[in-house]
């Protein structure tokens, strides 16, 4: 996909602002807290639904005004499309698509796709397994809007049965329709293992390779899928669920699920989360990044957008080479300060206070 422009109305500190990148590299310089990032966020959400970096909306509004206004404007398998996002203090979010309002969040998943690497992304290899697990449903959402969809039923689902548990001590006589959250657990859990298992052995292939190139084959890097049941049906799944009950009934909450899987990372076998250097990390995480690139365009034909927030700083030179050479079919957006990156052949773009002034 590609977009044409990008329209701003009382987002964050931009008044008005109309972006046009081409269809290459787009480099947005400027110095720090002059409205570099918010142009990516803005595109984040026409892509997802929600920031990346703050879960109130209300956030993204400018200061003292009513409402913001974001339109993505884009090209897509050669057809245009017109997204339209209305935020406001009083009526929240509303969402038009080529004039069609959208009724669910969900029936944005998959209309743009991005890619999206900041510094803060280094999270996927040093933190917990919470935000593998985030970065998973990210890239199977807008890959897959199916998943999405089951992604919700199981949230919800874990919800009712955690609101149950914790229920059970004033009414014990609810315990009777534990059972019909644990099947629709499993039932969905499932699924949604399917989904991931899958995602990791296509993702620990392409990663590989990446990695390996990116390090010039002094290591190898493995993406493992492990589920925290291991079940072959969902009948092992539902087993599991029901196994697990009584530890349930003491904690107040599910101990067991696809809610708490991990997407394991190694290098020659020993994990990055513990054992790798920071150098090592950000190669692991570049990698990764670099195949949901080839992961989403291998699934919907063409490229998504790649955005790289003020990450051109963190790489050394060997790296932002093999980068740069990597994204040429690509449309780019990257931020940084002026110093940072010396790309000739980039569309440049200065920010300043929230106005593009070149």
């Amino acid at each position: 996909m590609r977009i044409t422009k990008l329209t701003l109305t009382n987002f964050r500190n931009y008044a008005h602002c109309e972006f046009a990148p081409e269809g290459g590299i787009n480099l947005i310089v400027g110095e720090n807290a002059q409205g570099k990032t918010n142009l990516l966020e803005a595109v984040f959400f026409c892509c997802f639904g929600r920031s990346h970096r703050t879960s109130r909306e209300k956030d993204l509004i400018a200061y003292d005004e009513a409402f913001a206004r974001i339109r993505l404007e884009s090209v897509r398998t050669e057809t245009a499309h017109d997204l339209r996002v209305r935020l406001s203090r009083e009526e929240g979010r509303k969402i038009h698509v080529d004039g069609a309002p959208l009724s669910r969040i969900g029936e944005l998943m998959g209309l743009n796709t991005c890619v999206l690497f900041a510094p803060e992304h280094l999270s996927i290899v040093k933190d917990g397994p919470a935000e593998r697990r985030r970065f998973l449903d990210m890239e199977l959402s807008q890959t897959y809007p199916a998943y999405f969809f089951l992604l919700q039923q199981y949230m919800r689902a874990l919800r009712q049965r955690n609101t149950l548990l914790r229920s059970l001590r004033e009414q014990p006589e609810l315990r009777q329709t534990l059972p019909v959250w644990e099947q629709q657990l499993a039932s969905l859990g499932f699924k949604i293992m399917r989904y991931r298992e899958e995602f990791c052995a296509r993702l620990s292939r392409l990663a590989s390779e990446n990695h390996r190139d990116i390090s010039g084959g002094r290591e190898s890097l493995t993406v493992e899928y492990k589920p925290d049941c291991e079940a072959g049906d969902e009948a092992s799944l539902l087993r599991a669920l029901e196994a697990a009950r009584p530890e349930d009934l003491r904690r107040c909450t599910t101990t067991r699920g696809v809610h708490r899987d991990e997407m394991a990372l190694t290098l020659d076998g020993r994990e990055i989360r513990a054992f790798g250097s920071q150098g090592q990390q950000r190669t692991a995480a570049l990698a990764l990044k670099l195949s949901e690139l080839d992961l989403i365009r291998g699934e919907t034909g063409e490229w998504p957008i790649l955005m790289l927030d003020d990450v051109m700083s963190e790489l050394d030179d060997r790296r932002q080479r093999y980068l740069l050479e990597r994204i040429l079919p690509v449309q780019t957006l990257v931020t940084a300060t002026a110093q940072d990156v010396a790309w000739p052949s980039a569309r440049r773009f200065v920010v300043r206070k929230g106005e593009i002034v070149e």
